[in-house]
């Protein structure tokens, strides 16, 4: 049987636990198979080993607000609004703000 994607990335990601970019991928891959706790769960695990990975940020506020916790999605764009603007990152700074803006706006 064929591996899934999600176990390729595993699988790497077990040899590799601190590349960003992998944890990163692992996530968006568990949000694709429904598995939204365990994808918040790794986006957060990222986030704390790689604070300035900004467009982590966006994904878990996607994520919380899918998951009905909107505060916490609008304290997660905080945070990476603040990561954007420190980097200089002004499509990433762009596109937070108007993720909040939207959360706000419902």
């Amino acid at each position: 049987m064929e591996s899934s994607r999600l176990d390729k990335i595993k699988e790497m990601l077990e040899s590799e636990p601190g590349d960003s970019f992998l944890r990163y991928a692992f996530a968006i891959e568990l949000e694709k198979e429904g598995k939204m706790e365990e994808s918040i769960y790794q986006i957060e695990h990222l986030l704390q080993t790689t604070p300035l990975y900004s467009g982590a940020y966006y994904k878990l506020g996607q994520l919380l607000e899918l998951t009905g916790q909107k505060k916490k999605a609008a304290d997660v764009y905080n945070k990476g609004i603040a990561v954007a603007q420190q980097l200089g990152q002004a499509k990433a700074l762009r596109e937070l703000r108007e993720a909040l803006q939207n959360l706000e706006d419902e």
